[in-house]
């Protein structure tokens, strides 16, 4: 059981729930808030991004792009503790269930939700597989923000509501710029590893220093683009995106400073960070 959690990437798991609470924060702003709805997605959010995780593992054993003793977290398949046979079969039946979660939100939603879903699910697939797979050709950060901000957010609130807004388009950029940040933190730990296989990161095309100057600069824009709804709260509320900021700010000089297994804490703690933002803007909201 332990190896299954571990494949699972706990430390990721926040990304996708903060998208989801962020929609939350936004249907409590607007007075749109459905909570059956938002714990179904909150559901669909957690199954999806499991599976990605599970599909990231098996396709990168399959295709040798994890090694034995790589300076990242252990990976179960690589070092023989999951056979890779199980670790895709998990893969295609957490799909599954996320899918049928999906359906039940069709009982709110409009009825393109299902080409919706599958998108979601060929994203799932197409970051770690198929004739060009996007975390391997520097789209990985790319398609973090499209499929843990933009859509969750988005279509969290959208079968909420029913409605678009462009205040929640811009919070869900945010939520996508400070996803993104979790994969530049493992990939910039990774570069040493990912150019020996030919996994070609934004890392390793443009070199960490860029890496690392592009989290930090994803933080703040990610600020920035909520400005105007921060400003619409009470003014007490303006110290979460002032503390976020700061915590940030300090999260960008340890990493530049560490180097290789040491960066495995600031991977989960990026992470964490994105989360506790989220809760906040929730909370002030």
């Amino acid at each position: 059981m332990k190896v299954w959690i571990e494949a699972m990437r706990l430390r990721t798991l926040p990304v996708s729930v903060a998208g989801v609470i962020m929609a939350l924060g936004y249907g409590i702003f607007n007075r749109e808030l459905n909570f059956t709805v938002w714990i179904l997605c909150l559901l669909f959010a957690v199954l999806a991004q499991i599976a990605s995780n599970f599909a990231n593992e098996y396709y990168d054993y399959r295709d040798g792009l994890d090694k034995p003793g790589r300076e990242g977290p252990r990976r179960g398949v690589t070092e023989g503790d999951i056979t890779p046979r199980a670790m895709l079969a998990a893969t295609y039946i957490t799909l599954a269930l996320a899918c049928c979660v999906g359906l039940c939100l069709l009982l709110w939603g409009p009825w393109w939700l299902i080409p919706a879903g599958i998108a979601i699910g060929l994203g799932v697939l197409a970051y770690s597989t198929g004739p060009y797979p996007l975390s391997r050709h520097g789209l990985g950060e790319v398609a973090v923000m499209l499929f843990f901000g933009v859509v969750p957010v988005n279509l969290t609130y959208y079968v909420m509501s029913g409605q678009w807004d462009v205040n929640v388009f811009l919070g869900s950029l945010s939520a996508g710029l400070m996803g993104a940040n979790v994969l530049l933190v493992n990939n910039y730990r990774d570069a040493a590893d990912d150019t020996l296989v030919g996994k070609r990161t934004l890392a390793v095309i443009f070199g960490q220093r860029t890496a690392s100057t592009l989290y930090l600069l994803n933080g703040i824009i990610a600020v920035a683009l909520m400005a105007n709804v921060w400003m619409q709260l009470p003014y007490a509320a303006l110290m979460f995106p002032i503390i976020y900021l700061i915590a940030h700010i300090s999260m960008w000089h340890k990493i530049v400073s560490l180097h290789g297994a040491a960066l495995n804490p600031m991977l989960g703690a990026t992470a964490m960070l994105m989360l506790a933002y989220s809760l906040a803007f929730a909370f002030a909201a």
